[in-house]
């Protein structure tokens, strides 16, 4: 019957999703599953907390099993990309990825599970994402995980894709908070930036993500638009940009880094560009020794700002 009576497709948003046109959301990626608990290649434990009982939106925490109560590890909350439309902190190959990062650097990490669009339109995601910080500025210190091992003055936002938008507006709203007041947000780690501008790229993905007057303008995925907060506000001491040779996206991470280092901000800014890869390589193929190159950058970029204020 199914087969006689196909429902048609409303819009096609490829690779990420069809919205049918009876409202079903058919995803065609991003759906695995990977359990959370001890990874016997890294030697790194995680489990999964619901942090925000109103919303729903969970946490994936990680943390080196050989790790000890007294000594206190940097701290990175993560955001996971995907367009804002599929993925998860469950998905195998973040998870991977992000085994690779806690065991390389010797952190803790909180990895955000943020709701997607089209069933939750943006600012949803930032707005979950910010709540997940609130939480982890709030109530993480008596969750027992980071009660014990997390140093709350050693924060880092990391994201990657989409992820790293959400680092970023993250990092803004941050300066005049009180949660930037409880936490110390040394830097932000942006993996292949999702960042758009008025000439747009692929299909209609922004708007159907964002309902927005603004367009591709918008300020939550063009920080170059009239309008946009100032990079000068960005509440950190450091931020890494790493790009990939062949992202279409490239471009604009390197603009970013560009208006970085030319604007007031007081901080240091740095990039690294991949060779010969594509946009979020690191997370298809973990394994790879370019993704391996990639997260010991992004370690030693953490443990350097550590250094400095031990």
């Amino acid at each position: 019957m199914a087969a006689d009576n196909p429902v048609e497709v409303s819009i096609d948003v490829f690779p990420y999703l069809r919205l049918l046109k009876d409202g079903t959301v058919q995803r065609l990626g991003g759906t695995e599953v990977a359990p959370a608990g001890l990874d016997p290649e890294t030697n790194v434990l995680s489990k999964d907390i619901v942090i925000i009982p109103e919303t729903g939106v969970s946490a994936r925490l990680y943390r080196p099993n050989s790790a000890k109560p007294e000594q206190k590890l940097p701290l990175v909350v993560y955001f996971h990309g995907g367009a804002f439309i599929i993925s998860s902190i469950a998905d195998p190959k973040y998870h991977a990825s992000l085994n690779n990062l806690v065991a390389e650097a010797g952190i803790v990490l909180v990895s955000v599970n943020y709701r997607l669009a089209p069933e939750h339109p943006l600012p949803a995601a930032y707005e979950d994402s910010w709540a997940a910080l609130e939480w982890v500025a709030l109530h993480g210190k008596q969750e027992a995980w980071l009660k014990e091992y997390a140093d709350f003055g050693r924060v880092f936002l990391v994201g990657d894709s989409a992820g790293s938008s959400i680092s970023h507006h993250l990092a803004l709203r941050l300066k005049k908070s009180d949660v930037g007041r409880d936490l110390k947000v040394l830097g932000i780690g942006m993996i292949n930036p999702y960042f758009w501008g008025s000439d747009p790229i692929g299909d209609n993905w922004w708007m159907f993500v964002c309902p927005s007057d603004k367009g591709c303008d918008d300020p939550l995925i063009n920080p170059f638009a009239d309008g946009a907060p100032s990079l000068t506000g960005l509440a950190c001491d450091k931020v890494l940009v790493i790009v990939a040779e062949k992202d279409i996206l490239k471009d604009r991470g390197r603009l970013y880094y560009e208006r970085l280092v030319n604007s007031e901000w007081p901080g240091k800014a740095e990039i690294m560009e991949i060779e010969g890869e594509d946009h979020v390589f690191h997370i298809f193929d973990p394994s790879s020794q370019k993704a391996k190159s990639l997260i010991k950058r992004l370690a030693s970029f953490i443990n350097e700002a550590n250094a400095a204020v031990v």
